[in-house]
């Protein structure tokens, strides 16, 4: 008999997350262009944690870009540009966190990434 898959996991991270507050839009579920804003909660160099207003099914390719906050010396806002699958989806209710806005965490892959340079945006 299988476990429930809410029950605890063995940890399976490779990577070191780090707890980041950035705003992410994503651009594309499977092969469908959309623009859905979210923010990430932590960023590790294999994925990222972020929540969005609607839920994904796990396994869905997905591309994304997080705005990374802008150089003082340059003020050009640079983002990042990224490719991925989602790996985990659940809900998140605004009384677990004083900041969120509640809609549903996910969790998906860093596959690939490029930084890309904003050009005339704050």
């Amino acid at each position: 008999m299988r476990a429930p898959a809410q029950e605890s996991l063995p940890e399976r991270r490779k990577h070191k997350r780090f707890s980041l507050r950035l705003p992410l839009e994503l651009v594309r579920i499977g092969g469908r262009r959309v623009r859905l804003q979210g923010e990430t909660h932590n960023l590790s160099a294999g994925g990222v944690l972020f929540t969005l207003p609607m839920g994904l099914e796990t396994g869905t390719p997905v591309e994304y870009f997080i705005t990374l906050p802008a150089a003082s010396s340059e003020g050009q806002a640079v983002r990042l540009h990224c490719v991925g699958k989602v790996v985990g989806v659940r809900p998140q209710p605004a009384a677990v966190d004083q900041e969120a806005k509640g809609g549903v965490a996910i969790a998906a892959t860093l596959e690939r990434y490029q930084f890309v340079r904003s050009r005339g945006r704050e």
